[in-house]
């Protein structure tokens, strides 16, 4: 790839690149030298388990081996004693060492379903880390001053709500950014709650007498439920060792705009067809897409098979009616009108509160929006309540 192609995989999802045009640099100089880039991500093994979040950083650094970069998949063993106080408002407690080694094994298991093994280097913290005498450790907090430290949002805001901040979460920021002073690290990525440490690793390059990161943040990914970061916690995340089955069910329960979002963060599909695309479809089409990641070419095929088969045996009659509706505007048209139109309410009002009900699936998915919009296309097959069917065109 040329340096404009590259970019424009590499930027894609993005939210900065720091400092600006900087990456392009790195490009550049990679090309004048005839070595990859060293790409850095760090991830601490707190829990045993990656989900679709995780993956985004990973997708990322897929596209850098696409590009022929260099890959450092960065396991942060000795900083997952530490704890990353990053968006905490409380210390959080510390892992043990032996936590910390069976979390990571799991990790590596898990990320070459996306990352090149060839184009990936393994690295655990602990190798340079461990090595530190006391005296080490004072020179590489000598870098940094306490005022830089608060300008940290979540620090900041406990320190001036007198919650406590422990001496050692000063630490985790200068060792995360000592990480990138040990692997000469020429890019980090990192999610955009990392922006302070990703940072800080260019500062002590630059302290330490080398050329200093750029930095590329990616955004959170929204959970299921389409409001807050996917996590475990609120169960609202499709975990990357799940069954396909699994996998490919909850992936059909999220919103048309956040399938979107997931195209765009955990594939390279072409955003435009995808958009042109009918929404069941093209969401069919993604979940497939991550099921045959993690579980191998085909998969996904069945998966969505099994999704199907399984749908159209939930008391589906063999004699539904067809209807055929005008589109009502340039928007769409309205469920409301539609499911009226179509003879399965008396009234847009009854149509409303059966929606709010959650009385409405369409091709089995749950529709509680009550201003969603019917694009141009079909049939769909819509289901009120228990017994009333249709399959509705728009035209």
């Amino acid at each position: 790839m040329n340096i404009k192609e590259q970019l424009t995989l590499l930027t894609r999802g993005a939210l900065e690149i720091l400092p600006k045009g900087n990456l392009e640099q790195k490009l550049k100089l990679s090309q004048k030298e005839g070595r990859p880039l060293r790409v850095k991500a760090g991830f601490d093994p707190t829990a045993p388990d990656l989900h679709l979040g995780h993956t985004v950083l990973l997708e990322k650094l897929r596209q850098f081996q696409i590009c022929g970069h260099q890959v450092v998949f960065l396991i942060g063993d000795f900083t997952g004693m530490i704890g990353d106080p990053t968006g905490k408002n409380e210390t959080r407690p510390p892992l043990t060492h032996e936590e910390v080694l069976i979390n990571a094994e799991t990790y590596k298991e898990q990320v070459f379903k996306v990352l090149d093994p060839a184009q990936t280097e393994v690295r655990f913290n602990s190798e340079w880390l461990n090595h530190l005498q006391a005296a080490d450790l004072i020179r590489i907090a000598a870098k940094a001053t306490v005022a830089r430290m608060l300008e940290r949002d979540d620090f900041e805001k406990r320190y001036k709500s007198g919650q406590p901040i422990a001496i050692h979460e000063f630490l985790y920021p200068l060792i995360q950014g000592y990480d990138s002073v040990a692997l000469d690290a020429d890019v980090e990525l990192g999610g955009n709650d990392q922006k302070f440490n990703l940072l800080m690793g260019r500062q002590l390059q630059e302290a330490y007498g080398k050329s200093p990161q750029a930095i590329l943040t990616m955004p959170l990914l929204e959970g299921l439920d389409g409001v807050n970061k996917m996590s475990k916690s609120l169960n609202n995340y499709v975990g990357v060792a799940e069954a396909a089955k699994e996998q490919f069910g909850k992936l059909m329960s999220i919103s048309d705009n956040l399938m979107i979002k997931y195209y765009e963060l955990l594939t390279d599909a072409d955003l435009i067809e995808i958009k042109s695309m009918h929404p069941m479809e093209a969401k069919k089409h993604l979940a497939a897409m991550i099921v045959d990641r993690f579980h191998g070419k085909g998969t996904g095929q069945k998966a969505r098979e099994g999704f199907e088969s399984q749908f159209t045996k939930k008391e589906v009659p063999d004699d539904v009616p067809e209807t055929t509706l005008a589109i009502g505007g340039d928007s769409g048209l309205w469920i409301a009108r539609a499911l009226t139109q179509a003879g399965l309410t008396q009234s847009n009002g009854e149509a409303v509160r059966l929606i709010k009900q959650g009385a409405l699936s369409i091709d089995g998915e749950k529709i509680g929006d009550k201003d969603y919009q019917l694009q141009m296309g079909g049939p769909y097959l819509i289901k009120l309540g228990k017994r009333r069917f249709v399959n509705l065109t728009v035209a």
